[in-house]
Order: structure tokens, then sequence, then C-alpha cells
């Protein structure tokens, strides 16, 4: 085995020291877009123990009146993918439209959305400890003209 120079070591604790500190800065002032060297806040904070979970979905209504989930298998669609825009459909519930599209390219033969929503489920948790109720709000809803 060969040894390091004074030089490789220098440059090893010189690289230590600037991951450190980085990661130092981080923590104190960084923010989930600095990963690794900032904290992933999403694992560095606890949910409220008396507050209530969310759960996104989308759903749609054919013409025979059938809700239908909108799922990644039956549009292409991915629900991050919604969630990650939810603000922009509130907005514009007619980018919904789209989704009803995409449904019926992946669903052909199937019958075709009159409607298409998003609808939040809120579940009440007491002491960190579900209470088995839950409230559906709309937050986006399209509906063919």
């Amino acid at each position: 085995m060969t040894e390091l120079t004074t030089r490789g070591r220098r440059v090893r604790v010189l690289a230590t020291g600037t991951a450190f500190l980085l990661l130092l800065a981080g923590t104190f002032w960084g923010a989930d877009d600095d990963f690794p060297f900032g904290p992933f806040r999403m694992y560095a904070t606890a949910p409220d123990p008396n507050g209530a979970a969310k759960d996104t979905r989308v759903e749609g209504v054919d013409v025979t009146g059938a809700v239908v989930a909108i799922t990644e298998a039956n549009s292409g669609i991915r629900r991050a993918e919604i969630e990650g825009q939810q603000g922009a459909y509130e907005a514009d519930p007619s980018r919904l439209e789209q989704v009803a599209q995409a449904y019926e390219e992946h669903t052909p033969g199937a019958p075709a959305l009159r409607e298409v929503r998003i609808v939040v489920r809120w579940h009440p948790v007491r002491d960190s400890r579900p209470t088995g109720t839950f409230t559906d709000e709309v937050v986006a809803d399209w509906i063919r003209p």
C-alpha cells in the first residue's frame, strides 16, 4: 500500500471541511431545493397531531352518470402531476378538459366523460390517530359544455 502525499491529505481534509460547512449552512439556511446540503423538510417535520390528513384524487363522471376514478392506468397522468399543479387547476378548471381527453385516449370504448373534478378528502386526526371520519372538498370542477 502506498501512503497519501501531503498534498493528497490536504485535498481530502479541504473536501471534507467544505462538505461539512455546506451541510451545516444548509441545516440552518437551506431549503428542499438545496438537498442533500439542505434539509429535506418532507422528512424533517411532523404533522399536527390534531390536524387533518389530505388525500387528493381525480374523478370523472361519464355520460351514463357513473363516477370513474381517474388513475395513471386509465389516463397516463400520475396523481403527483395533478397535485403538483393543483393551484393552476383551481385557478383555471378548464385545464381539466385535458385530463378528460387523456382518459378517453387511454380507454377507447369507455363512455365519454362529461365532468372531471379534483376532490380532496380530509381525514381528521386526534392525538395522532385517525378519527374514522372524513370530509370531501371539490377544489376544481370542469363540466363539458
